[in-house]
């Protein structure tokens, strides 16, 4: 189902071609909500990365429950398997739906070529989190429907079974669980997901964790060596590299498959994934669906403590927005705001409701009972990240550095880590040098 993460370097090539098409007339329109849902009318596409929730016919029953307030608007699902990839491709015209989830393979600057206006930040930022993950220029271009901390989804009966009952305190303490693992189950400690590429990705959300500091990912604008010991990136690609280098992972990475990993969760198989906490639902439920116990998947936080507690960086998941192009954009904004306020999907699969407070979800009820910090991901300098980001062509929110990363940790590659974090390094100051950072 989920996110798959790619390099923002492509990026330039799709602004620039979907900007040929688009005329000034539609550039600045806001989406605003509607105020006489009897008003409203007009058939509308909404792309979605949920294909299980299309086939299992989750979608028509919200779609169905949505006309029952907006009587005169029909909501048709398209189903994307390769979401990142197909979207990338359908955005060089102006046929990519009404409604979206914005690419990961855009930046933020350039979601005005795009999507319209949803509205004023200041508005916005009052009723709903993360607004400010999608503003520019003061108007907010997308809509984030649920939050996510991020963390280590595993099975805690393969963990008891290996006798281990506390979260571990550091990245060591977890490697070494994972070798207890080893020896005492038979259960693969940690599945990578190399295959599918985009899980390697969600390592970058645990930036921020290590040190407890939401301004750690806007601190890259200004960072030099980003691998350098002692830092975040260090520190979480470091635990990813032993873990792979000490053979605490699947024996072979490149066969390695995303749907299959949740059944091989759910039943034991497999110990551990770090993952988003929307994964934590789709686990549970494939450990029901094998006839296993659903309450055996559980959510830990990343190994490290600041003033004696763990940390959790909680990130908006895919936000919601309008299509500049379309032509019913009074429709596509009811369906967004009654999806996101009013369908009740964040409650049911156990996902952080971006509604401003919103309780958090029972999935994560281990993290209040642990008194686990949440906090937010600053964005005041992502856009001087990403450009370094893209000048170093290393995609820190791609699957590529992470699997060349887990090559080198294996075997499969030329060098160790110390040499790739000095590569890593070398690239990052080089692009911000050129920038003039």
């Amino acid at each position: 189902m989920r996110r798959k993460w790619v390099t923002l370097a492509v990026a330039t090539t799709v602004a620039a071609t979907a900007c040929s098409g688009q005329g000034d007339d539609v550039s600045g329109e806001i989406a605003a909500p509607p105020s006489d849902p009897a008003k409203v009318s007009g058939e509308i596409t909404v792309l979605t990365n949920r294909t299980d929730q299309i086939s299992d016919g989750t979608l028509e029953k919200y779609a169905a429950e949505f006309r029952k307030v907006y009587p005169r608007v029909k909501v048709k699902f398209e189903g994307l398997t390769d979401y990142e990839g197909e979207t990338r491709i359908r955005m060089n015209t102006e046929n990519y739906g009404d409604v979206l989830l914005i690419p990961n393979s855009l930046s933020v600057e350039q979601y005005p070529t795009f999507f319209a206006p949803l509205g004023k930040a200041g508005d916005l930022s009052a009723k709903f989190d993360y607004t400010d993950h999608a503003t520019v220029d003061g108007k907010v271009y997308g809509l984030a429907n649920i939050g996510v901390a991020n963390g280590f989804v595993y099975n805690k009966a393969v963990w008891e079974k290996a006798g281990i009952s506390d979260w571990p305190a550091t990245p060591e303490e977890f490697v070494a669980d994972l070798e207890t693992i080893k020896a005492r189950t038979g259960a693969v400690p940690y599945y990578t997901n190399y295959k599918d590429g985009w899980p390697l990705t969600n390592w970058t959300n645990a930036i921020g964790s290590p040190g407890c500091d939401p301004g750690a990912y806007d601190a890259l604008a200004t960072t030099e060596k980003p691998w350098a010991e002692g830092s975040d990136l260090y520190t979480i690609d470091k635990l990813l590299y032993t873990i792979v280098e000490k053979k605490l992972a699947e024996p072979d990475p490149t066969t390695t498959n995303w749907e299959d990993s949740k059944s091989r969760i759910g039943t034991g198989k497999v110990a551990s994934m770090w993952l988003g906490s929307w994964a934590i639902s789709q686990m549970r439920a494939a450990a029901e669906a094998a006839g296993e116990n659903p309450d055996d998947i559980a959510f830990m936080p990343f190994p490290a403590r600041k003033d004696g507690k763990p940390c959790s960086v909680l990130r908006p998941d895919y936000q919601y927005a309008v299509n500049v192009h379309s032509g019913k954009k009074a429709a596509a904004r009811a369906w967004i705001d009654w999806y996101i306020t009013k369908s009740g999907q964040a409650a049911s699969e156990g996902s952080v409701s971006s509604v401003k407070g919103a309780p958090l979800p029972g999935t994560l009820k281990a993290f209040s009972d642990n008194d686990v910090t949440l906090i937010p991901q600053h964005q005041k300098n992502v856009a001087q990240v990403n450009a370094i980001n893209k000048a170093s062509e290393i995609g820190i929110t791609a699957q590529d550095y992470r699997q060349k990363l887990v090559d080198v940790a294996r075997g499969a590659a030329d060098g160790d880590m110390e040499s790739y974090f000095a590569e890593l390094n070398g690239k990052w100051a080089e692009a911000q040098q050129t920038l003039g950072g």
